[in-house]
Formats: structure tokens, sequence, C-alpha cells
């Protein structure tokens, strides 16, 4: 059974209700003074603290998807998420591998001209050499015979750090807050590519091309643009493309969306930090070279670079958010150059999590809508 799954987490808060009554049961048995009660009194309560704590683990993980799976948890998934690459010109070469399909959550029609379709991919990045899993909702007007010449605007939605791509699936609702969002007429039609900004796992790039490692940058800006235009109906122009994203995912989308106006129009960073950390998840992201330092520092791209033409959206909360004084710099010193757009979403509370992220997505989606055009 995996770590995410449902009977992992029920078996374990079993073990620790079972547990809880045995030491509640043999107490008094256990309450003389020889070395065998007493060993017997440590080892029930350590065993049963061990497994309320792992209960408690499992379902923070459960909700917040932190680790994918055991080999994540203790640190055994190293492989690095770089394949040969494919050589275009077959049926077999496609940039983007269907691995499976499904309906989406808390739609009631399984038919994909009526309720959309969400496909799980492997996309292979042709110059950076990069493969990596992510989920794509097609809206229920792309398997319309009308719109079988219709290009579609596509959003780029990434995770935070360490995060799952399925969460973005099943527990942020991605793809059922668009198709209702759309079906109410609050927004268009749109693809959302989902994935993690962890395209070489379990190394955590902050969306850099690292000297001599995974070019995560350029993944994003040129390969996923490529693969995605190959396989879909969508338009090449940066006014169809958007990316968002929460924490290390929120601060990756605007930064690619800065440095490469030219592939996206428009980013929003959800929780976003402005600056590329560095500690063992990230190692040596920039091996000295201290240009590549300074882009990755949103605030100095801004006071240094050319204002990008682009559109940004930021959010933050005044109570539990770590990020909200860097929020309100960050927005001042976008709107002093008069040339990239921003717009933000300012909660009154609410914590770094994903019941905070929900009640920004709606909203989220439907500026990008905004935003975005199909030709």
């Amino acid at each position: 059974m995996g770590l995410t799954s449902n009977k992992v987490l029920v078996l374990a808060v079993i073990a620790a209700a079972v547990l809880f009554a045995a030491t509640v049961w043999l107490w008094p048995r256990l309450a003389r003074q020889s070395w065998r009660a007493v060993s017997g009194r440590i080892g029930l309560l350590l065993a049963t603290q061990l497994v309320i704590f792992g209960s408690v683990g499992l379902a923070a993980n459960q909700t917040f998807g932190f680790y994918a799976s055991w080999a994540d948890l203790f640190g055994q998934e190293n492989g690095q998420g770089v394949v040969v690459d494919h050589i275009a010109g077959g049926g077999g070469n496609s940039p983007i591998q269907v691995v499976s399909t499904s309906r989406v959550i808390g739609v009631s029609s399984a038919l994909p001209q009526v309720a959309g379709q969400v496909q799980k991919v492997d996309i292979i990045g042709r110059t950076t050499h990069i493969a990596t899993p992510a989920f794509v909702y097609l809206p229920p007007e792309y398997f319309q015979p009308q719109n079988h010449a219709r290009k579609f605007p596509v959003s780029v939605v990434l995770t935070g750090y360490p995060g799952t791509a399925q969460a973005l699936v099943d527990k942020l609702h991605y793809p059922s807050t668009a198709q209702q969002l759309s079906k109410q007429g609050k927004m268009q039609p749109m693809i959302l590519v989902m994935m993690r900004p962890t395209v070489a796992p379990p190394r955590d790039t902050e969306c850099v091309d690292v000297p001599g490692g995974p070019q995560a940058e350029t993944f994003f800006a040129k390969d996923l643009r490529d693969s995605v235009m190959a396989h879909y109906r969508v338009d090449k122009t940066p006014a169809s493309w958007g990316i968002v994203g929460d924490s290390t995912g929120g601060y990756c989308a605007l930064k690619i969306a800065m440095h490469h106006p030219g592939s996206y129009a428009a980013a929003a960073g959800l929780s976003p930090y402005y600056k590329a950390p560095i500690d063992p998840t990230t190692g040596d992201l920039f091996h000295g070279n201290k240009n590549l330092q300074n882009r990755a520092d949103l605030f100095w791209t801004i006071k240094n670079l050319t204002p990008p033409e682009t559109s940004l959206l930021v959010t933050s909360s005044k109570v539990g958010e770590h990020n909200y004084k860097d929020t309100l710099k960050f927005i001042k010193s976008v709107q002093d150059t008069n040339v990239t757009r921003i717009s933000s979403i300012i909660l009154p509370s609410g914590g770094h999590n994903f019941n905070t992220w929900k009640r920004e997505i709606p909203s989220t989606l439907q500026w990008l809508s905004t935003r975005l055009v199909a030709h």
C-alpha cells in the first residue's frame, strides 16, 4: 500500500486507537516496580505515541502532498529525470506520451465533451533532455466537434516543493474548479498543464538553469511549451500562455514569466517568495556565478533588468503568511516600472497551506482567463 493510500491512514488510526485502549487496560497490571513492569509501561507509551504521531503525519501528508511515496519519504527516490533525447519523426517519438485518462473529480458525466478530461502524461524536453510526469486538463470544448480547429489558451500549474502533481488534481481541485468556472461563464475554456517544479527529483532546482546540471528554467520556458504545442491544439504566441504556482511553484511562475515574456503573457504566484534559497535540498545552484544568482532574485531583476511586458499576480495574507511584507515591497517595485502590470490578492488571514490556496484559486483562474487569448 502506498504512502498516500487511504487504507494506510485508516490502519494507522485503528492501530493508534487499539494501542491507546491497550495502554489503559493493561496499566493497572504494569503498576508494579519490577523491571518488567517498568519496561512494559515504557514500551506501551512509546508505541502509542509513535503510532499517533505517524497517523498525524500521514494525515498531514494526505492533505498537503509533501511526499508521493515511501521512497520519496525516505530519500530513496533518486532518479534524476534525465533521459536520452528522442529524435523527431515517428509516431513513438512524441514529446508527450499519454499514460492514462480519467474523469474530472466532482463532475457527474464521464463524457469528455461534457465534463472534460484529465490525462496523466510523460513530457520530454527535446533540448534539455528532461523528462517529467504531469497531468493535463482538457476542457469539454476541446472534444466538441464544432471546435475541432479551435486553439485553446494554456496555463502551466506548478506545485510547491516537494509537492506532488496529483495534489493539484485531487487536493487543490484545479480541473474541477476550471470546469465549473467555465460552465458558469466566469472564465474561458483553458488547458491546464499541472506538474511539479522539481524536474530533477529529489533535488529542488528552484527552476534555475544549474551550471553543469538540470536546465530547469529552459525546460519551462522552451521545452515544455514546444512539447505541449506538438501534442495539443494550442497557440505558440505568449498571449495564449500563462503560468501559476504556489510557494516554490509561485516563485518559479513569477520568475519564468519575468525572464521570458516571449513565452508567457501572465503569471500568478500564490504565497510566493522572491529569491531562490540555498539549502541542503537545492545544493549549489549557481556555482559561484553571481549573475545567475542575481537573476534568481526577483527584486534585483525588477531593479536592474529591462521591465518585462507581462502581467503578474501575487497573493499573501496579513496574518499567517511570512511573505506579506515582501509581497507589498514587490508590488511597489513592479508598480514603479510603469511597464509590468501587477495585481494582488491579500487575505485578512490564512496560512501557508492548501486551504488558503483553495480560497485564491478561483479568482486566480479568472484573472488568468482575462489575460490570455487564443488565436
